[in-house]
């Protein structure tokens, strides 16, 4: 997921409060990679986003997707909380890491490489643009 991909929401409060993500009822958009940067499969995706900040540059929320591989450029910084199926995140080196339900990693800004979603996958995300 990009930056781009998160569609802003009237979710997030006009007042400084909690933000539960079980008692929140965000948007829900649906989507697939562009063609350009599709590299395999058909994916689709849904992006729940549960908080943006009055800034524009701070997200969270629920991504999922099914399986298919594509090209990524990271222009934010991205915490990841799987929380089902299984993805594959390679760079630009060749060198790949796989992820699966439990596991938590940062994307930092300025990675370029490919996202595949080996097993339709579920995660958690918070997202900071610098």
């Amino acid at each position: 997921m990009c930056l781009a991909d998160i569609v802003m929401t009237e979710t997030s409060p006009a007042v400084a409060s909690i933000v539960d993500f079980a008692k929140t009822a965000p948007e829900v958009s649906v989507s697939s990679p562009s063609a350009d940067r599709l590299l395999a499969g058909t994916p689709r995706q849904k992006t729940s986003n549960v908080f943006s900040d009055a800034g524009g540059k701070f997200f969270a929320g629920v991504w999922e997707s099914t399986p298919g591989k594509w090209r990524v450029s990271y222009s934010e910084n991205e915490f990841c909380h799987v929380t089902a199926g299984r993805i594959r995140i390679t760079d630009q080196a060749g060198d790949g890491r796989e992820f699966g339900a439990g596991d938590t990693f940062v994307v930092p800004a300025g990675f370029e490489g490919t996202w595949e979603v080996l097993e339709a996958a579920r995660k958690l995300y918070v997202i900071y643009e610098p």
